[in-house]
């Protein structure tokens, strides 16, 4: 509106229409002070004091002595920079859709002999529902199928899914990592487990404190010197319009437009880096950061199985184990199949097609590969069909098992291991001035202890529930601004408590992603340093620009002040300042961070068994018995 009317009055000023030039400019200048009256009077009853009065005094006093034109120049540009920052934080929140669409809002409801679709908040206590495969379970109830496979890792930080037996409480927000299983509701949505974690994700929200914008830090003190030089203008000379001129040139366009130029350059190129924030408010918090926690799985450690040793007892290659392995494997849906099939297919072996294959749910395969009877799978599985003395396996492993004929041929050891690179990463982030790294996880402490042996963290904190996770960043809080990073439903209320929120929102869960104020687009840790080094040197750039400008701004005013400037003249100057500040804060578009990064993720060559830093999970997990997981 503010251009619009700037444009069509000068036309009419062109048109020789003087009369109307000045009601048109006026005209659009009043949504403009209108909208800042709100804005004032909202910041003032929050006790905070923002560029909107200084923009608002300017175009007022402009319009009360007739200086319409210098109103509506002022007028374009106030409304410009509220218009980029808000369409910067628009786009942030518009690319958040794909990443949220994984929150579960129906659910499969048993019903007259039949199956229908139904919003959770029409599930109530006893109701049956049917959870498919790679299903969220939407409410906590009971499993009335012989047994269901669960992925709790978003819930508890433990790392691979648990089979849970017909009668077990299962909880919402866990992933259905099997086969379909039935579920009787013993909460209604509202009340259940994932509930619940939203709701303290909002209690965190509520109490985090407000982001303060950069260039209202420097509002107050520009405000005070603006109406020192206006007044005492006016007062030495006796002429309102020598203040007005000082107020026009005083507009703080510098502030305005040069900090949300900078910041929004910002953005862009952290999301060129695969890092999405969501407006400049957490673009600048990212820069003040001096407090890193992190949870554990699927953040600091892939969250997935891997293959972290290979035992040969039949002096079989190692490679040969594995092609065995996972070519029979093909015939499972098991993850941990899965998870060796995709090895052996990282590796580039060859695999082949199983013939006369036989599953024993949730513990092992028998099938013909190569013309040999293999057998592959849990150890107990494999005990029953082989002669397979000495198998053991630590814990904080998942072993799989291949006998070959009737003789235990070797086992391949999983586990859930660190990223790669994961030292490499602690230590660029240290350099770009994080003075404190901890580690929060809902898994148990000898895991939390064994996964991050020799990473030089500050302090690791297991056993935690989502509530304790908030409370230890709070804490944090009082020495330092704080960064979580976490993926999981349960990080979900500490990073809407940090100061930052940092979400793996490649594979991680969507409650996180919402609650984040940041979004690792890839599944890479290591682009948190060249964020943060994005973040500081943007705000970097934003304050070269503040300074020069308002510098430039001061020498104006003065010259304003002693009358060797008009209202009209000094919006011009500010136009040409505003300019040169603003071509300065474009260079924040051509920031390339030098921190480095990992490579590209790639099989690491497995380590010696008793080097293996893997996760120590119980002894239930073991690929096989009832479990299979």
């Amino acid at each position: 509106m503010s251009l619009t009317g700037l444009c069509l009055g000068m036309a009419l000023h062109v048109a020789g229409q003087p009369q109307a030039t000045g009601t048109v400019w006026a005209l659009a200048v009043l949504p403009v002070i209108a909208t800042l009256l709100v804005e004032i009077l909202r910041s003032l009853a929050q006790g905070e004091f923002g560029l909107d009065i200084v923009a608002a005094l300017s175009m007022s006093a402009a319009l009360i002595f007739g200086e319409n034109l210098a109103a509506a120049v002022v007028a374009v540009m106030y409304s410009g920079g509220s218009f980029l920052e808000s369409f910067a934080e628009g786009r942030a929140r518009r690319e958040m859709r794909d990443l949220l669409s994984r929150v579960p809002r129906m659910a499969a409801r048993y019903c007259n002999g039949g199956l229908e679709d139904v919003p959770l908040d029409r599930i109530t206590h006893g109701d049956r529902l049917l959870i498919r495969q790679g299903d969220v379970v939407p409410v906590d109830g009971r499993i009335t199928s012989a047994s269901a496979y669960l992925d709790n890792s978003a819930l508890t930080g433990e790392p691979l899914p648990i089979r849970l037996p017909q009668g077990a409480e299962a909880m919402s927000g866990a992933t259905n990592a099997g086969e379909a299983f039935d579920l009787e509701a013993t909460n209604d949505a509202g009340s259940s487990t994932y509930a619940g974690i939203v709701r303290l994700v909002e209690a965190a929200q509520r109490s985090k404190a407000p982001m303060s914008r950069l260039a209202d830090r420097w509002s107050l003190g520009f405000l005070a010197v603006t109406l020192a030089i206006a007044l005492a203008a006016w007062g030495l000379s006796g002429d309102p319009i020598r203040a007005v001129a000082v107020l026009v040139v005083a507009t703080p366009c510098p502030l305005i437009l040069a900090v949300p130029v900078a910041l929004v350059a910002g953005l862009s190129r952290a999301a060129h880096f695969g890092v999405l924030v969501k407006g400049a408010g957490p673009l600048e918090a990212m820069a003040r950061i001096r407090t890193l926690i992190l949870d554990k799985t699927g953040t600091l450690t892939d969250g997935r199985p891997q293959i972290v040793g290979i035992e040969s007892r039949e002096g079989l290659d190692k490679d040969e184990i594995l092609r065995l392995a996972a070519s029979l494997d093909q015939a499972s849906k098991h993850p941990v199949a899965q998870a060796v099939v995709a090895a052996a297919k990282a590796r580039g072996l060859a695999l082949v097609l199983p013939h006369d294959v036989a599953e024993r749910p949730g513990e092992g395969v028998t099938g013909m590969i190569d013309g040999r009877r293999i057998a592959v799978g849990g150890s107990a599985f494999v005990a029953d069909l082989a002669e397979a003395d000495g198998l053991q396996s630590q814990c904080g492993q998942v072993v799989v098992a291949l006998a070959i004929d009737g003789r235990l041929a070797g086992q391949i050891i999983m586990a859930d291991a660190l990223r790669e690179g994961a030292d490499e990463m602690l230590a660029a982030l240290r350099a770009q001035g994080i003075l404190r790294i901890l580690l929060a996880t809902g898994d148990r402490a000898d895991v939390a202890q064994r996964v991050t042996q020799g990473l030089g963290l500050d302090a690791v904190h297991a056993d935690l529930s989502p509530g304790e996770k908030v409370r230890l960043v709070i804490g944090e809080h009082a020495s330092a601004p704080v960064m979580m990073v976490g993926d999981g439903v349960n990080d979900a209320p500490a990073l809407a408590a940090a100061d930052v929120g940092v979400a793996m929102g490649a594979r991680g869960a969507a409650a996180s992603a919402e609650a984040a104020d940041v979004v690792l687009l890839v599944d890479r840790l290591d682009r948190i340093a060249p964020g943060i080094e994005i973040a500081r040197r943007a705000k970097a750039i934003a304050l070269q620009s503040v300074i020069a400008g308002i510098g430039l701004s001061v020498l104006g005013m003065l010259a304003a002040g002693f009358g060797y400037l008009t209202p009209v003249q000094g919006a011009l100057l500010q136009e040409v300042i505003d300019v040169a500040v603003i071509l300065n804060a474009l260079r924040a578009l051509r920031i390339v961070p030098q921190t480095p990064r990992a490579t590209a993720t790639r099989e690491p060559a497995p380590p010696p068994l008793e080097n293996v830093h893997g996760a120590d999970l119980p002894a239930s997990h073991s690929r096989g018995a009832a479990d299979r997981s």
